[in-house]
């Protein structure tokens, strides 16, 4: 191949890079080390050299992709086999009480925010009688570790340096308050008292923590948690895929960015419609629906 030919193909494949970032110019540039101007020269149509090698590697862990492939040595895919590899997992047993991983991800991202798409309602926002509901059918597992981490959650929470966003589906919480579905056998009271904790909670913890609720006709997400810039956990059952890529962390943040926009509830409207959803089920109006989605 020809200097000229691999300068084309690594300037292509930069572009592409930097595309699938989302991010401007600048700001892929500080993030590999290096100034806008220097950036720009490399993708000039008429430029004609490469860059040092440090600054290969350099765009190649950012963009997680070989140097074969940004210098066209290699066409396997975008990503590096490799760097895959090493940055993605799968941690078993997701579902025990006695889960320290979930503390320690936390704790890893403190500072950062956490953004959080839940399997049913927040986890630190259920009573323990729901927890137990949850977990009656378990003949292995304990609610009491839930019940922990629940709290621990919650204390976690209400930290002032914490910044955690939540995002849900709207009929998720309905399907709840109204006793359908896995909650069918749930009796209206533990329905009504969680309804009322989370009421207060969420008062009590704004704006550090912000519960925003999508419609599930518009816009559909499978559980996952964004740990700051650290790591992405995505529940599937029992067992978490976990990723360390920056370019995974990057998707998810963007995906979860994308269900905020869609949100037809913002914070400060979710407490109004848990106090709605209360009232319909404590003998209130059963036509309970989010005021701005014209559901």
């Amino acid at each position: 191949m020809h200097r000229r030919d691999t300068v084309e193909i690594f300037r292509s494949r930069l572009q592409e890079v930097i595309e699938r970032s989302g991010m401007s110019r600048s700001a892929f540039a500080r993030s590999i080390g290096t100034d806008r101007s220097t950036l720009s020269q490399l993708l000039a149509a008429d430029g004609t050299r490469l860059p040092r090698a440090e600054t290969i590697a350099a765009i190649a862990a950012a963009a997680q992709v070989s140097v074969d492939w940004l210098l066209g040595l290699s066409a396997e895919g975008q990503m590096g086999t490799d760097v895959l590899n090493e940055a993605v997992a799968i941690e078993p047993g997701a579902a025990s009480p006695a889960d320290e991983r979930l503390r320690r991800w936390h704790a890893e991202a403190a500072g950062y925010k956490i953004r959080y798409v839940p399997t049913t309602l927040p986890d630190l926002l259920k009573s323990e009688d729901v927890i137990r509901y949850e977990y009656r059918q378990h003949d292995t597992l304990e609610p009491e570790g839930r019940i922990e981490q629940a709290e621990a959650k919650l204390a976690y929470s209400r930290r002032p340096e914490t910044d955690i966003e939540v995002c849900s589906s709207y009929q998720s919480v309905a399907q709840f308050a109204r006793g359908h579905g896995e909650w069918e056998e749930l009796d209206v009271a533990t329905r009504t008292a969680q309804l009322e904790t989370m009421i207060g909670l969420l008062d009590e913890l704004y704006p550090t923590f912000r519960w925003f609720l999508y419609d599930l006709r518009q816009c559909y997400s499978v559980p996952f948690t964004v740990f700051g810039p650290q790591r992405v956990a995505i529940y599937i059952g029992d067992m978490w895929l976990v990723t360390t890529s920056q370019e995974h962390v990057r998707v998810f943040t963007n995906h979860f960015d994308s269900l905020i926009r869609a949100a037809v509830m913002q914070p400060p409207e979710v407490i109004e419609y848990l106090q709605r959803l209360l009232g319909e089920v404590t003998g209130g109006d059963r036509s309970v629906r989010p005021a701005s989605s014209g559901a």
